[in-house]
């Protein structure tokens, strides 16, 4: 079975943690040794991630050093990717005992210049602040800022993904038997020109939405998507929570959850259910039990326990 495994934030960095490498690789080792247990259960796989503080950082990083010569947005998140991908690539290296080749790939993701979100930024990236912080920020940076939970952080724009050019070498890869890193952050943004060429633009790709099209253009059996939650509840927070075990795509289309958490991931589990997969949400550490139906909340065409 061909996984493709979508790793939250967390996985990188718990919400309040110090962005430090020392926090981020402990947090990354546990990670590796949940998606390793895919790999030892006979899966291919495929590996994505999220950067969203990691971006950010090196967003004011930058900005320190020179507010007239900030880099795009679209270099940062290639920084981040290589950052991030040789840390998975070599704690997941490491727990598999070197067996299993594995490669981290700058992904290139085509998005439209005429998509509606460069005129609505809503993706969070970077650190959180205080209200007053946040907009001192903005105001010297030129920012958007929106609040998140009881804190506010910078947003930027977050178009559809369209297309992924380097999904040939990532088939290549996969041909060979390599555990495949790509994808990070949503991929490296760029626009295609009318003569064919590709360059560069400033956005943020939703990480969920480009797994999802990874997982159909590769025609992948699977797609998990993986975080701190251990399913997807109706009623969540209250004390009438449930738990959905299971749902069909239409079923899934249908739930109204928050953009800014579950939303994003039921839907591009829907979107790859619809294609005749099996979509999963659920936590990191519950991913070989997800695949066999025995956690998290799944998508298929034919729902089956619908809550529990």
């Amino acid at each position: 079975m061909l996984v493709v495994a979508a790793i939250g934030g967390n996985a990188l960095l718990q919400r309040g943690q110090a962005l430090t490498a020392e926090n981020q690789r402990v947090n990354v080792t546990v990670a590796a040794h949940a998606l390793a247990r895919i790999v030892q259960a006979g899966h291919q796989l495929v590996i994505t991630h999220g950067n969203g503080p990691q971006i950010g950082l090196l967003a004011l990083e930058g900005a320190a050093y020179d507010p007239t010569q900030i880099y795009p947005l679209d270099v940062l998140g290639a920084k981040t990717d290589g950052m991030i991908g040789y840390i998975i690539e070599q704690e997941l290296e490491n727990a598999l005992d070197h067996e299993r080749a594995v490669a981290t790939l700058l992904t290139q993701i085509v998005v439209d210049a005429e998509d509606p979100a460069f005129q609505n930024p809503t993706k969070f990236i970077g650190p959180v602040y205080d209200r007053e912080e946040a907009e001192t920020l903005a105001r010297a940076a030129g920012w958007s800022i929106a609040q998140d939970g009881d804190k506010w952080r910078r947003v930027v724009p977050s178009p559809a993904p369209q297309e992924i050019p380097d999904i040939r070498v990532i088939k290549l890869l996969l041909d060979q038997d390599v555990i495949v890193i790509c994808g990070g952050g949503g991929g490296i943004p760029v626009l295609r020109r009318p003569d064919g060429s590709l360059i560069g633009i400033e956005a943020v790709i939703d990480k969920d939405a480009a797994s999802g099209l990874l997982a159909r253009e590769l025609g992948a059996d699977a797609l998990l998507l993986l975080t701190d939650v251990d399913a997807v509840y109706r009623d969540f927070g209250t004390e009438n929570q449930t738990r959905i075990a299971s749902l069909t795509p239409d079923e899934a289309f249908a739930l109204d959850l928050p953009a800014g958490s579950m939303g994003p991931k039921m839907l591009a589990a829907a979107m790859f259910a619809a294609y005749g997969g099996l979509a999963g949400i659920g936590r990191l550490d519950q991913a070989t039990d997800i695949l066999d139906g025995h956690a998290g909340t799944l998508v298929n065409p034919i729902a089956q326990d619908a809550e529990g």
